[in-house]
């Protein structure tokens, strides 16, 4: 039989991560296996087992290639023809830890515990978080 930790005894750190000049693709796989937990001997895929994840300077993160010109997002309002499309390098100018933020979601489950997942990652585009009381150790990629 397969032992599995309860929610209480559950050890659940704090981290921050720097992205100044980091690869998006790279930095966004590295922040959804810690949010999952896999990097713990307690990891279940069926729990949340993962850490807090602070992720700072996210108007920084480096795109390679040509993706800052041709890679799109798309959102739709729900009404006919009302379908938006804006480019990654836009994106950054604009809202740059939605450009993290997606990438990240995309590695995670598709379901409750998804959702669950991806309110533990604080994103910030400066070097200040609020989020000092929580001592949160450094991450390097």
């Amino acid at each position: 039989m397969t032992a599995t930790q309860k929610k209480t005894k559950l050890d659940q750190k704090w981290w921050v991560m720097d992205l100044d000049h980091k690869v998006l693709g790279r930095a966004a796989t590295r922040i959804a296996r810690i949010l999952r937990g896999k990097e713990k001997p307690t990891y279940a895929p069926h729990r949340d087992t993962g850490d807090w994840v602070i992720a700072l300077n996210a108007s920084q993160i480096h795109l390679t290639g040509k993706k800052r010109e041709e890679k799109k997002y798309y959102h739709h309002s729900g009404y006919p023809g009302g379908m938006t499309e804006i480019t990654a390098g836009e994106l950054l100018k604009t809202k740059p830890e939605e450009v993290l933020k997606n990438a990240v979601r995309g590695m995670l489950p598709k379901n409750i515990l998804g959702r669950r997942l991806i309110k533990k990652l604080k994103i910030y585009p400066g070097a200040e978080h609020p989020h000092k009381a929580q001592k949160p150790a450094e991450l390097k990629i």
